[in-house]
């Protein structure tokens, strides 16, 4: 996979939790899509808190913890 922005990086195989290959079309445009969203969301957020004085490494900090507090829905 090519780090940048989703709208222009190769995605990755995408993998099932038992290694197989996710190649349904619709599941990998939602995926993508969803991505592009996020990415896009993500940098709005920190362009504003730049823009309102905020610290940029405390931004990337809190994006960060708010991907890391995900919780799996389906889990259990």
């Amino acid at each position: 996979m090519t780090h940048g922005k989703p709208d222009t990086w190769t995605p990755p195989v995408w993998r099932t939790p038992e290694g197989g290959v996710v190649s349904c079309v619709e599941k990998l445009k939602v995926m993508h899509q969803n991505l592009v969203e996020i990415s896009q969301a993500c940098q709005d957020a920190l362009k504003d808190g730049i823009l309102m004085g905020c610290s940029e490494k405390q931004l990337r900090q809190v994006l960060h913890a708010i991907i890391d507090a995900l919780e799996n829905p389906y889990k259990g």
